[in-house]
């Protein structure tokens, strides 16, 4: 279904059409919201016609970009090295300011009487035999830094220390079967749990928060290293200036992020090296 989509949307835009795709790491609704402000932003800053293209998952984002049917993407930390990794001379544009420093929550639900700590390890105890959720097999802080921290702390794979462990999808999908009590404990980017304790919308009689991450590097823009052969001469350094520039306080919002700041394939060298550790990247 994505892949026929995509091929789709693909073969009906015209050969001037710039496209991009984000990995799915929220509700399609308020992704499609997102991403359609911002290709109407672009479209008017590059002058040339600029789509956005959903897709179903992670991957699916990474098989768009290296067939070349999206030229940009909204990646996270771990896809982004997966997809420059398949696409040579892909470059990291953007990241948002919030990027540079990221982080993952680990939550709980209250009715496991789990209470905050500085060390994962001091929780040890508490959180063997629970059942535990992840977001997507592919997201960084999802997946990736919270697998990594649980090795860290335990020195075994998840699946040998919580009783059930599962893939809920998207960081919104983890928050909301954390505080069903579907699964005990979560973990998930902590921009999405500010965002939905900002609006409301999380039972803080269910859930809380009992531990955060060190930071690490994560979403960013990436685009493919062909775009000036198609566009014209100095077009990638025009998209990478009006990312830098978007300034639009709702659509920024949107994301979260206070803005967008300049990045380069380096800053990922962590994320990867993590990846290869723990077996996820080849």
């Amino acid at each position: 279904m994505v892949s026929s989509l995509l091929f789709f949307s693909a073969s009906v835009a015209t050969a001037e059409t710039f496209v991009f795709t984000a990995i799915p790491d929220e509700d399609e609704t308020k992704l499609v919201e997102r991403f359609q402000g911002v290709a109407d932003y672009l479209s008017e800053q590059l002058d040339v016609d600029v789509r956005y293209i959903p897709v179903k998952s992670y991957a699916a984002a990474i098989t768009a970009f290296r067939n070349n049917q999206v030229q940009l993407a909204w990646f996270g930390g771990l896809s982004g090295v997966q997809a420059r990794k398949l696409v040579p001379g892909s470059e990291a544009l953007a990241q948002g300011v919030e990027d540079k420093a990221f982080e993952t929550y680990f939550i709980a639900n209250t009715s496991t009487g789990i209470e905050p700590a500085d060390n994962l390890a001091d929780l040890a105890d508490q959180l063997r035999g629970k059942t535990f959720t992840f977001g997507s097999k592919g997201s960084t802080s999802g997946r990736l830094m919270p697998e990594y921290h649980i090795r860290e702390a335990f020195g075994e794979a998840p699946e040998d220390v919580f009783s059930r462990v599962g893939f809920s999808g998207n960081h919104t999908r983890t928050l909301r079967l954390v505080e069903a009590g579907t699964y005990q404990v979560g973990a998930l980017n902590f921009q999405v749990w500010k965002k939905e304790l900002d609006d409301g919308n999380i039972d803080t009689d269910a859930v809380r928060v009992i531990w955060k991450t060190p930071p690490f590097p994560d979403y960013q823009w990436t685009i493919r290293g062909d775009v000036n052969d198609r566009f014209g001469d100095g077009f990638k350094e025009k998209v990478k200036q009006a990312l830098l520039n978007l300034k639009d306080p709702k659509l920024l919002e949107s994301f979260p992020r206070s803005g967008f700041i300049p990045v380069s394939n380096d800053a990922y060298e962590p994320i990867r090296k993590t990846a290869e550790e723990i077996g996820i990247l080849d």
